[in-house]
C-alpha cells in the first residue's frame, strides 16, 4: 500500500539551493542586450543563452516589496533565469498596470504610478538574481469607450480579433508599447528601454485572424466594415477585380481571403515593431504572437525576431462546479502537444515556448519539467516558461494545491483558481533543480539528423510528415518549404530512441529516461520495467509509477561528482482529496502530501567517502540513508527510513 509523507512547498523558500551553480551569470543584462544569431539567443558580447522560466500572472507581477525580494530569490535558487510578465493589463486583478485598487476607475490607458512602483522594484530584485525579464504588451487589455473606442462593451479582452488591423485599437496599443518602454526605473536607474534586464517582448498573447472560433468571428461594428474596407483596397492592390462583397470574412477555407488576413497580420507586426524600436527604443527580440495552428501562423512569424509556442497536456474542461481534468501520463500517450510546437519552428530563427503546462490534478504531472526540458533542448530550442507560477502574490494565505483564491473562479474562468498555479506542487516546481540544469547548462544535447517539415498546402500540414512524428521517432523536425516532397521519417510501434542515444520513451511499457553525463532520470510507470541502468547509474524502483532525477551540482558528470542531487517524486496531492479518474470530487485540504518513492540506486564512481542526507520540506538534513561501496559502485535504498524527496548525495 502507497504511503504518502507531508511536504509542503512555502511561498518564501525552497528546500535546496542552486543558484550558486549559476553565480556567473548575475546581475542579469551583464551581457549587453539580448539578439538572435541565426536560431539562437545570444547577448551583444556573443554569450549565448537558454531560458527556463516561469510565467507571473495578474497580480503575482507586482508584489510587495519585501516579498519582490523574497521571491526573486526564491526563483533562482531553482534555477529560473527568466520571468514573463503575463496579463499585467487584466482588469480582474489589483494590482494591474492600470489600475493599483479595485473601487476607484482607473484612467483609461494610462499607467498607475503605485502599480508601477511595485513592477519598477520587482524588475531590480530579479535583475540582482539573475533573471531576465519577457514583458508582454497586449493580453487581456479592456479597451473602453472613454479612450475613443466605438462599440467598446462589444469587444472581447484585448479586442481581439480587431486588435490587429483596427487603426484605433493600433494606436492605442503604441501608446501604450511607448509609455511602458520610455518609463523610467528609479531602482535600476534605466528606462525599461535601456535596461538589458528586458530580454524578450511580443506585440500581443494568442491573437491571429485565421483561428476559426466564434469568439474571434469578425462581426461587430464598426470593425467588421474597417475590415472589409482594407480588404477592397488589397484586392485593387493584386489586380483582382472581385470586392469584398464576394466574401465572408469568417470563411477559413478560401485562399484568397486567408492570403489577404496573413497579409493583414503581418503588416500588423511589421507597424508595430518598427513603432516599438524607431519610437520606443526598444533594443530586443520582438515576436508576433504565440499559437501554432497552422502553416499560416508560422508563415507570419518569419517577419518577426523568434517564434514562440504555447503547449498544454490539458483538456480545458474544468468548470466552476463541475471539475474535471485529463488524468494520462505523457508515458502512455505517443505524442501531446508538444508536438504541434513544430508548427512555429525556423531553421533560422530561435523557436521559443513561453507557456507550456500539464497542470493539476494529473496524478502524473511529474514526468513533465524533465521532459519538456529534454525534448527543448533535443530540438535546440531556445527555452521553456510554465504557465503559470501564480495568479497572486497572497501565496502565504494559500497553502494547498489547486486552490489560490477563496473564489471558484477569477475573471469568469474557473481554471485561474489555482490549476496552474505551480509554486507550491512538489510534482513540478519540485523538479525545476533538474529541467534548469538541464536546459541553461545544456546537459541534453541537440538532435544530429533533420527532417523538414513538408505542408501539403499554405492552410493544412502533411500529417504523416509533419510534426506529428516529432514524438513517435525521436528525430529532429526542421521546417523547410522543399522543392521536392520531404522524406518521411521512420516511425516505430511503440517506442522512441533519440539519435543521440540520450532520451528514450516507451508508451507501451509506459517510462522514459533522460541519460546524461551530467543528468540521469528514469520517469512513469518504473515497478512493473524492473531494473533499468543508465551508463553508470542503475535504478530499480518498487514504487508503481515515479520520477527519480540525478544531477551533478558540479562541472564534472554524476560519476565523478562530490555532489549531487538526487529527487525522488511522483504522486502528490492535498490530504484528503478524492479524484476519481477526470473528475475532482473533493480538492482535500491542508497539508500537501507526496507519496513516498522506494527505490535502489547505484552509482558508478571513484569518489570514496560520499553520504547520503535526505532533505525535508524547511531544506533541513533529516538523516543519512545507509549506503555500501563496493568495487567502485555506491549502492543507496530510499524510501525506506529518513522518508523526502530529495537528497543530497555529498563527500563526507
Amino acid at each position: 500500500m502507497s504511503k504518502y509523507i507531508s511536504f509542503p512547498f512555502y511561498h518564501d523558500d525552497v528546500p535546496i539551493d542552486i543558484s550558486f551553480v549559476f553565480e556567473s551569470e548575475k546581475p542579469a543584462g551583464k551581457h549587453g542586450f539580448l539578439k538572435v544569431e541565426g536560431r539562437h539567443f545570444v547577448f551583444e558580447d556573443g554569450t549565448q543563452v537558454r531560458f527556463w522560466g516561469t510565467n507571473l500572472n495578474g497580480n503575482s507581477c507586482f508584489p510587495e516589496k519585501p516579498y519582490a525580494e523574497i521571491l526573486a530569490k526564491r526563483l533562482a535558487k531553482i534555477g529560473i533565469n527568466m520571468v514573463r510578465f503575463h496579463q499585467l493589463d487584466s482588469e480582474w486583478h489589483t494590482p494591474n498596470i492600470f489600475s493599483f485598487t479595485k473601487g476607484k476607475r482607473c484612467t483609461s490607458g494610462r499607467l498607475d504610478l503605485q502599480s508601477m512602483d511595485r513592477l519598477d522594484y520587482f524588475v531590480h530584485c530579479l535583475k540582482e538574481e539573475g533573471i531576465y525579464c519577457f514583458l508582454d504588451m497586449l493580453t487581456y487589455r479592456k479597451f473602453r469607450s472613454d479612450e475613443g473606442v466605438e462599440n467598446a462593451a462589444a469587444l472581447a479582452d484585448a479586442a481581439k480579433p480587431y486588435c490587429v488591423f483596427s487603426d484605433k485599437l493600433i494606436a492605442l496599443q503604441k501608446d501604450f508599447c511607448e509609455e511602458i518602454w520610455t518609463h523610467f526605473n528609479p531602482y535600476t536607474g534605466l528606462a525599461y528601454c535601456d535596461d538589458p534586464v528586458f530580454a524578450l517582448t511580443e506585440i500581443s498573447n494568442e491573437v491571429e485572424l485565421y483561428l476559426n472560433q466564434p469568439r474571434r468571428h469578425i462581426k461587430d461594428e464598426p470593425y467588421k466594415t474597417e475590415f472589409l474596407n482594407k480588404l477592397d483596397a488589397w484586392l485593387k492592390e493584386q489586380g483582382d477585380s472581385r470586392t469584398s462583397a464576394d466574401f465572408d470574412p469568417n470563411d477559413f477555407e478560401d485562399e484568397t481571403l486567408m492570403e489577404f488576413k496573413a497579409d493583414l497580420q503581418e503588416r500588423y507586426y511589421k507597424e508595430m515593431m518598427d513603432f516599438m524600436r524607431n519610437d520606443c527604443g526598444v533594443k530586443i527580440p520582438i515576436n508576433g504572437t504565440n499559437w501554432p495552428r497552422n502553416p499560416i501562423h508560422q508563415r507570419t512569424q518569419k517577419v518577426t525576431d523568434f517564434m514562440d509556442s504555447h503547449s498544454y497536456f490539458y483538456d480545458w474542461r474544468w468548470g466552476e462546479f463541475k471539475k474535471r481534468c485529463t488524468n494520462k501520463a505523457i508515458t502512455q500517450v505517443p505524442c501531446w502537444q508538444i508536438h504541434k510546437n513544430i508548427y512555429c519552428t525556423d531553421g533560422n530563427m530561435p523557436t521559443y515556448i513561453s507557456e507550456w503546462d500539464m497542470p493539476w490534478p494529473n496524478e502524473f504531472r511529474a514526468e513533465s519539467p524533465i521532459h519538456c526540458a529534454a525534448i527543448g533542448m533535443f530540438q535546440d530550442w531556445a527555452g521553456f516558461e510554465i504557465h503559470a507560477y501564480s495568479y497572486s502574490s497572497k501565496l502565504e494565505r494559500m497553502n494547498m494545491l489547486g486552490c489560490e483564491f477563496t473564489s471558484e473562479k477569477i475573471g469568469d474562468v474557473p481554471y485561474r483558481q489555482g490549476v496552474f498555479s505551480t509554486w507550491n506542487d512538489p510534482a513540478k516546481f519540485g523538479l525545476f533543480y533538474h529541467a534548469a540544469l538541464i536546459t541553461r547548462r545544456g546537459d541534453v544535447s541537440p538532435a544530429k539528423n533533420f527532417y523538414p517539415v513538408y505542408p501539403l498546402s499554405r492552410l493544412k500540414y502533411d500529417e504523416q510528415a509533419s510534426a506529428q512524428n516529432l514524438e513517435k521517432t525521436g528525430l529532429y523536425f526542421r521546417y523547410e518549404l522543399p522543392e521536392t516532397p520531404a522524406p518521411t521519417p521512420p516511425v516505430k510501434a511503440e517506442e522512441v530512441l533519440s539519435d543521440t542515444g540520450e532520451l528514450y520513451r516507451n508508451w507501451k511499457k509506459n517510462y522514459g529516461f533522460v541519460n546524461t553525463p551530467k543528468t540521469k532520470c528514469l520517469y512513469g510507470f518504473l515497478k512493473k520495467n524492473g531494473k533499468k541502468d543508465l551508463s553508470g547509474v542503475s535504478i530499480e524502483c518498487t514504487t508503481g509509477f515515479a520520477v527519480i532525477a540525478l544531477s551533478s551540482l558540479t562541472d564534472v558528470d554524476i560519476c565523478n561528482s562530490d555532489n549531487i542531487l538526487l529527487t525522488a517524486v511522483g504522486r502528490a496531492e492535498n490530504t484528503g482529496c478524492k479524484f476519481q479518474r477526470e473528475v475532482m470530487l473533493d480538492v482535500g485540504k491542508p497539508p500537501v502530501l507526496i507519496e513516498v518513492i522506494e527505490a535502489e540506486i547505484s552509482i558508478e564512481t571513484q569518489v570514496k567517502g560520499l553520504k547520503v542526507w535526505a532533505v525535508n520540506a524547511e531544506g533541513f538534513y533529516i538523516g543519512t540513508v545507509p549506503t555500501t561501496y563496493t568495487d567502485g559502485k555506491l549502492t543507496l535504498k530510499i524510501g525506506q527510513q529518513s522518508q523526502s524527496m530529495y537528497y543530497l548525495i555529498v563527500k563526507d
